[in-house]
């Protein structure tokens, strides 16, 4: 009980300053992502397979081609000399919603490739602008449960995403056209109320425009670099693992990917809280663990059921990677969060570029080959492990790992 009105306290607490607010405006770049991006990801596997008639090679390099604009996110430095913060969030909304719109309408393996981009330069620009503003528009220790808010705003829309990606296909035998144009456009709508329904709100604190790359955030770059190559991992071949190898259908995909959500709207909140009582270090460590056995029976999984169990549970262990950017708001300099913004969405996506197209090869090559992947996967967890334990109880500048605890000093970062 005393949870529950905690949690309430906390939504209620969203609408303090009114509507008009950062706080608010944080939660609708929150919405717009699901708007635009689930019902492509949750279509793109049945459209490529059935319509542009994609194999396991041709998924990954569509993989790949979804993160060039992910490993290029460092030049949102350059990006905003021409345009605020705020702004250039709104325009990438905006793009992300044209991509989604035409996605449908070129149906060969070139149009796919190069609507893809389009959806992919929006949504990797304003991911990177969205953390940027969120660690500068809220306090430190109120950052995990903002982080959480947001991410249970996105399942919230995921849902309506999926509620309407299901009624089309079941009631109404939309084509998959159709459904892409009007996801599309309405994340362009959502784009037009941000730039016209909210003032500009002030910056008050300088942010480097230039690259921000610093000896003392190492451990957070090699945890973003780990993530990145275990995402794809997960995008790219757990849901093309229940197309290809266990035929579901698209309405069968979005009841799996709503379930996700579901509980992704209970959990995200909590996930923050959990991070303000423990700290990052146990809560990584929890993933982490978490990943390596279901990676592991990702391998193995021969019946459609457990690897639609498999898929909800690693679902809600990524949750918990908010723990990341927590970190890093703890040992950063102010000045630093929107440059570094843009080289850890970069450092995310060097393995997120090189790996998808490799690991098709590897799933196509023999009948193992599915089994190799989530292995790599698995791997890839328990390095992760390994650096969740360099995280010191506490961290802050000048502790920004256990091994060598130092006197913070700004002319040595």
């Amino acid at each position: 009980m005393m949870e529950s009105h905690s949690l309430l306290s906390d939504w209620k607490g969203v609408l303090k300053d009114g509507w008009r607010s950062p706080q608010v405006f944080l939660l609708i770049l929150a919405l717009s992502f699901p708007i635009a991006f689930e019902p492509w990801m949750a279509l793109v596997n049945n459209f490529a397979v059935e319509i542009v008639g994609f194999d396991g090679l041709e998924r990954g390099i569509l993989e790949t081609v979804r993160e060039i604009p992910g490993f290029l996110a460092f030049t949102v430095v350059y990006l905003l000399l021409i345009w605020r913060q705020q702004s250039f969030a709104v325009l990438s909304v905006s793009v992300m919603g044209l991509g989604v719109a035409m996605t449908g309408m070129l149906p060969t393996a070139m149009g796919l490739y190069f609507t893809t981009i389009v959806m992919s330069l929006g949504f990797h620009y304003l991911s990177t602008i969205k953390l940027s503003l969120a660690m500068q528009w809220t306090p430190v220790r109120e950052l995990p449960v903002v982080l959480g808010r947001m991410a249970a705003v996105a399942s919230a829309g995921s849902l309506f995403s999926y509620g309407f990606v299901y009624f089309a296909f079941e009631f109404l035998d939309a084509p998959y056209w159709v459904v892409y144009f009007v996801a599309g456009i309405a994340t362009i709508a959502i784009g037009a109320f941000c730039r016209f329904g909210f003032p500009t709100f002030a910056e008050t604190s300088y942010q480097r425009t230039t690259l921000v790359l610093r000896k003392r955030y190492w451990l957070y770059y090699a945890l973003e670099f780990m993530s990145g190559g275990r995402r794809q991992i997960f995008v790219g071949f757990a849901a093309f693992l229940m197309v290809a190898e266990f035929g579901y259908r698209p309405e069968a995909i979005v009841a799996l990917f709503a379930a996700n959500h579901v509980m992704a709207m209970w959990l995200a909140p909590r996930v923050g809280r959990m991070i303000i009582r423990f700290g990052e270090r146990p809560v990584l460590i929890l993933e982490y663990i978490g990943l390596i056995g279901i990676f592991v029976a990702y391998a193995l999984v021969q019946t459609a059921w457990f690897a639609a169990v498999l898929y909800i549970l690693d679902h809600l262990f990524f949750a918990l990677a908010i723990a990341i950017q927590s970190y890093f708001r703890k040992i950063a300099e102010f000045e630093d969060i929107a440059g570094t913004a843009g080289v850890a969405f970069t450092i995310n996506h060097l393995a997120a570029v090189s790996m998808p197209w490799v690991l098709g090869l590897i799933w196509i090559a023999s009948d193992s080959g599915r089994m190799v992947v989530f292995l790599i996967g698995a791997a890839m967890a328990a390095i992760s492990l390994g650096l969740a334990f360099l995280i010191p109880n506490g961290p802050r500048p000048g502790r920004e790992t256990v091994l060598w605890p130092r006197r913070h000093l700004r002319s040595s970062t």
